[in-house]
């Protein structure tokens, strides 16, 4: 009788809720080991327990704390995926927006993808193999008001992620990225900051009203529904690089690409700001 394959391997960061918690319960049910890493690994109570899921401590903003986890990991046998979708949203006008609140968001959602993954080049370079699937976002290809910082750092990540994919492919690695709109998730009020100026609050106010309407919502996925889109970008075998997920971010991109950047940034300017 011949020996059974080995599990497959993925590393997620950002696994404690949202997403990262939803692919982490898919690919451990799906016969992966999981290794799910996030700030605080006690407050994880869904994934505690759960069948060939390991949690493991990683702030993506502590260097260190990158290597030493990616070393863990590596320690316990290869690993075939990186999931870099830890992340938050940064909202509201620049001009209130403190340095600190720029530098977090930066370190959490650009440099943590990039230090991560350039942790895990070297042992799939040595091992001819692996995939690093980044989470980006509808605002890494498209924007909306009062959202400058996050859409830099999204579309920033698609730029990484296209150019690694042509640095990586000849060593056998991918790079692909997942796309999402909305997630029906707390993400709002767990995963997002607002910055505060007076001069903007009406304008501010304006944008929220219009991302809160009721009509928006009902377009939302689930977590589960993108983590689906994360499996089908890991296992497809495809040198596929964007992964647009959910009904509203690809209605979204499809109505950039037909229109034309000029008249839908005018739809855009219209639908939030009047």
């Amino acid at each position: 009788m011949s020996p059974l394959p080995e599990a497959k391997r993925i590393f997620i960061t950002g696994a404690s809720t949202g997403l990262g918690r939803a692919a982490a319960l898919l690919f451990a049910s799906r016969g992966w080991r999981v290794v799910a890493t996030m700030r605080r690994p006690k407050a994880a109570a869904t994934l505690h327990g759960v069948p060939g899921v390991t949690l493991a401590e990683l702030d993506v903003t502590l260097p260190e704390q990158i290597t030493a986890a990616t070393r863990a990991a590596l320690a316990d046998g290869p690993v075939d995926v990186v999931f870099n979708n830890a992340g938050y949203g940064l909202a509201g006008p620049l001009e209130g927006t403190s340095d600190e609140q720029l530098v977090t968001e930066v370190n959490t959602n650009l440099l943590g993808v990039i230090r991560t993954t350039q942790a895990f080049i070297p042992a799939f370079r040595e091992r001819g193999g692996g995939l690093f699937i980044n989470t980006t976002s509808i605002g890494g290809l498209v924007t909306f008001p009062f959202n400058s910082v996050y859409h830099a750092t999204k579309w920033a990540l698609e730029g990484f992620s296209e150019s690694m994919a042509f640095e990586l492919s000849r060593f056998g690695i991918g790079v692909k990225t997942i796309a999402p709109g909305g997630i029906d998730t707390d993400f709002v009020s767990r995963s997002m900051v607002l910055a505060q100026h007076p001069a903007y609050a009406a304008l501010v106010a304006q944008t929220m009203a219009a991302f809160a309407d009721p009509g928006r919502a009902v377009r939302r996925s689930t977590a589960e529904q993108i983590a689906e889109v994360v499996y089908q970008a890991a296992t497809d075998g495809k040198r596929q690089l964007r992964y647009v997920a959910g009904e509203d971010a690809k209605a979204l991109y499809a109505q950039r690409l037909a229109v034309g950047d000029e008249a839908f940034r005018a739809a855009i300017d219209q639908t939030f700001l009047g």
